[in-house]
């Protein structure tokens, strides 16, 4: 009997354990009140600079969220950005990023539409979200980009590694970096029984070509969307979203939809 029961004891601490958070293993981007994009000694843009742009045909922004059953991958559709190049490197200031909100994705339809709403990006109110560089500085451990991020209405200035290769034809940047949706006024925590994590996983992956951004088609294609997005509610009761490819079956003595009948033709 009590071998019994310590068993029984043992499954919810392996459900726990087998859903880890997968921002454990990634750097946090430290958060601060916004600053000026061109203080800290930043040289604004000049016509010295070369702009490089870029868009969704060459890159990648995405993002990982996490609940305690399980976590969600998602991103973005619609983005463009420029970088600013001086002396064969990318310049403090002259690099930004404008993401389309309404672009939004998620490994599962429902919860696409879920993240739309207040609960969370809120995509018809806060259309896009801006990044804007104020410096880019070797450190000890790499490169750390610090810029001033706008993202749900709140704009925060954060600092995170990056890995950034400047060539004569192109400029390529990594990044993998953890945000705490809370520093943004993200607040949804999920149900008592599956709560959503603070933690979000942000990954950049982008290539650029020698060029300029088209940020003013960005934002009105995003204010053009925002008044046809669809947005979903969030689920009621504890139901959890399901990855594509899943079909949870009633449980025993779940109502059966209107007109569904029993095995044999009887309701």
């Amino acid at each position: 009997m009590n071998s019994a029961k310590w068993l029984i004891g043992l499954v919810p601490l392996a459900i726990w354990s087998g859903c880890s958070n997968p921002a454990d293993n990634v750097p946090t981007a430290s958060v601060r009140s916004a600053t000026n994009t061109t203080a800290k000694g930043a040289k604004a843009p000049n016509a010295e600079g070369r702009y490089f742009a870029f868009g969704t045909n060459s890159s990648t922004v995405s993002f990982v969220g996490s609940k305690v059953t399980g976590s969600h991958n998602g991103g973005f559709q619609n983005f463009t950005g420029e970088f600013n190049v001086m002396n064969g490197r990318l310049a403090d200031s002259g690099n930004k990023v404008l993401i389309d909100t309404t672009s939004l994705w998620a490994d599962n339809p429902r919860l696409t539409g879920h993240l739309k709403t207040p609960d969370f990006f809120d995509v018809r109110q806060y259309t896009t979200a801006t990044f804007e560089s104020a410096s880019v500085k070797q450190t000890d451990t790499g490169l750390t980009v610090t810029g001033n991020l706008t993202l749900h209405g709140v704009t925060k200035e954060i600092s995170f590694p990056a890995t950034i290769q400047v060539a004569d034809d192109a400029v390529d940047v990594t990044a993998e970096f953890v945000l705490n949706r809370l520093d943004f006024n993200i607040k949804y925590t999920g149900m008592a029984n599956d709560l959503v994590r603070k933690e979000v996983v942000l990954k950049l992956k982008v290539k650029a070509a020698p060029g300029r951004a088209d940020f003013a088609s960005l934002e009105q294609a995003a204010q053009t969307a925002a008044a046809a997005v669809q947005t979903a509610p969030r689920p009621a009761g504890g139901q959890r979203f399901q990855r594509p490819g899943s079909n949870p079956q009633p449980r025993p003595g779940t109502p059966r939809p209107n007109g569904a009948q029993r095995p044999g033709g009887n309701p």
